[in-house]
């Protein structure tokens, strides 16, 4: 009967086995038991798992702040860098501005040479073109005074095929020669 009285309990209904009969508790046995299981496997996992929770937790943390670090170091770098940046785009209109000077410097002495080079060179070549002048002249003269005694020869020789010359005869063609030469200059 006691079998029956555990299945159909004390008010004629059936009882499931699998339920407790309080809603609230469970068994006084079941709740001993499984309190005990429990406290056991909470001191269980508390000494077991607890560290290894407390070690990856921790370096969890460390990532966490190595990451946090290595951003405020890159964040800095960055900073930096453009403080370099902005300071080189002073620097380079400054450059620009020295190289600019110095090209003008160059730009001024370059044609300073250039000048002073075509002086010389104009200086040379009307000096060049004096001594040409004068080479010339004298080229002149050399071929004016051939032609000149050609001319004279040439007179002589139809003078002495006439015939002997004699002193007057001579002196007056001389003198003829004279008045001509006065007369073209």
């Amino acid at each position: 009967m006691s079998m029956v009285a555990a299945v159909f309990g004390a008010e004629g209904k059936v009882i499931d086995p699998a339920r407790s009969i309080d809603w609230l508790f469970p068994a006084a046995a079941e709740l001993i038991y499984g309190t005990l299981s429990s406290i056991i496997i909470f001191s269980l996992l508390w000494k077991f798992a607890g560290p290894a929770i407390k070690k990856a937790m921790a370096d969890r943390t460390a990532r966490v702040q190595g990451e946090l670090d290595a951003s405020a170091a890159a964040l800095a770098a960055a900073e930096s860098e453009a403080a370099t940046i902005r300071q080189a785009a002073g620097d380079i209109e400054a450059e620009r501005s020295r190289l600019l000077a110095d090209a003008d410097v160059q730009a001024e002495s370059l044609l300073a040479d250039g000048r002073a080079r075509l002086e010389q060179e104009v200086a040379e070549l009307e000096a060049r073109a004096d001594a040409d002048i004068a080479a010339a002249g004298g080229r002149i003269n050399d071929e004016l005074r051939a032609e000149i005694s050609r001319l004279a020869a040439a007179a002589t020789d139809r003078v002495l095929a006439d015939g002997p010359l004699d002193d007057g005869l001579q002196q007056q063609l001389i003198e003829n020669f004279i008045q001509k030469v006065g007369a073209s200059a």
